[in-house]
């Protein structure tokens, strides 16, 4: 029986991973299942009860200490452990009697529990894009140096992975080609998104998510986290990976060969698949998503990104060629950014002013550290609140 950490376990993926566990319970023999040894979550205490007393975990962290002191008195009948703060969700992340890390918290925030579930030796099972685009030399050097095995869980990147199966040699891989729904605002111009509400830019056409993600999804941000979180995973030069919209949702992502041939991975939008694939991989079973059936849309259809009106996903190819700290600096700003919008406080079409600017304003360096990260993720904030002030 595989033993999971799961940090992030009220979020959106975190729920969604319950549901997989719950799926692979009912399926398979003994030692296909899934026990949950830990749980933590930012302060929703009230779901992480119900996870607790479903799961039993030997452990639940809670970021948030005031929230850790009400869940531990609500956990007083049980003999699950509850620790508190930054240091509690990485004892949790490093927890030795787990075999894999589930990391889907949302931010910068996740870069440490990365970082100790990879030190510990466990299994890291990644749904944070923030390790991979502040810290990505960082942690694949970790992750080598202590033999363990970083897994996406990203559908996109899930789907490359997917596909990269039948690679017997990554030297014949020619492009990877990551799809995007588009989101919301898919060939709208930038006069039409300067009055763009945040309930608009919530609703999301194909996806449940949680609102940074369905926000930086509306501005095509999140496609350029992507590219940068696929340069790490797969190492592979920003050259060869291309995005392309994809309004169905169906096509996750493609790979290209040297002889032009495509293999792509395709499924319904539930991100329950790669959740799965992840935590059983090399191995498949039945799971609790809908089958395609592809007679049920009549057409497919693939565009050329607008990287004119959707600035963010340039400014995302611009900061991962410069290396260094940009793509901490242009991930720190959009963070804030996003929260000032759904705050009203800025426009729509300002997060792309903001996080550019932000990013041109980080001094080139060779000196990345999780030190210098934080630093420059902490800067890149401040510039905001001061633009905007």
């Amino acid at each position: 029986m595989k033993k999971l950490s799961l940090i992030g376990s009220t979020g959106s993926i975190g729920t969604q991973t319950a549901d997989v566990v719950r799926m692979l319970e009912k399926v398979g023999t003994e030692e296909d299942k899934i026990k949950v040894v830990g749980l933590a979550a930012h302060s929703n205490i009230k779901l992480l009860e119900e996870q607790a007393r479903e799961f039993r975990p030997e452990v639940v962290a809670v970021f948030n200490e005031q929230a850790a002191s009400e869940l531990k008195a609500k956990l007083a009948d049980t003999d699950v452990k509850v620790i508190a703060g930054e240091d509690g969700v990485c004892e949790v992340a490093g927890l030795s009697s787990a075999d894999v890390t589930l990391n889907s918290c949302t931010g910068m925030i996740g870069l440490l529990p990365s970082l100790a579930a990879i030190r510990a030796g466990k299994d890291l099972a990644l749904a944070n894009k923030e390790s991979m685009v502040t810290g990505g030399a960082i942690v694949t050097s970790e992750a080598a140096r202590m033999g363990v095995k970083i897994l996406p869980v990203d559908s996109e990147h899930s789907a490359i992975f997917q596909c990269l199966q039948g690679c017997h040699d990554k030297k014949q891989l020619k492009r990877l080609i990551i799809t995007a729904s588009g989101g919301p605002f898919f060939g709208k111009t930038l006069d039409e998104l300067k009055n763009v509400t945040p309930a608009q830019a919530l609703n999301h056409p194909n996806w449940d998510m949680g609102s940074r993600v369905t926000i930086d999804s509306a501005t095509m941000f999140n496609k350029g986290l992507e590219i940068m979180e696929a340069k790490w995973l797969f190492d592979v030069d920003i050259d060869n990976i291309d995005a392309i919209v994809h309004r169905e949702s169906i096509v996750h992502s493609l790979i290209e060969y040297d002889d032009n041939s495509v293999i792509a991975q395709l499924g319904v939008p539930d991100m329950r698949i790669p959740i799965q694939y992840a935590l059983t991989w090399p191995n498949r079973y039945p799971s609790p998503v809908k089958q395609l059936n592809l007679t049920d849309y009549a057409k497919l259809t693939f565009y050329p990104a607008d990287e004119e009106t959707f600035k963010c996903l340039a400014s995302c190819k611009k900061a991962l060629r410069r290396g260094g700290l940009a793509p901490t600096a242009i991930n720190g700003a959009d963070e804030e950014a996003v929260k000032l919008f759904l705050a009203g406080k800025i426009g729509f079409t300002d997060i792309a002013e903001l996080v550019t600017a932000a990013m041109d304003n980080q001094p080139d360096t060779d000196d990345v550290t999780v030190e210098s990260i934080f630093d420059a993720d902490r800067k890149a904030r401040d510039f905001v609140i001061d633009a905007v002030k």
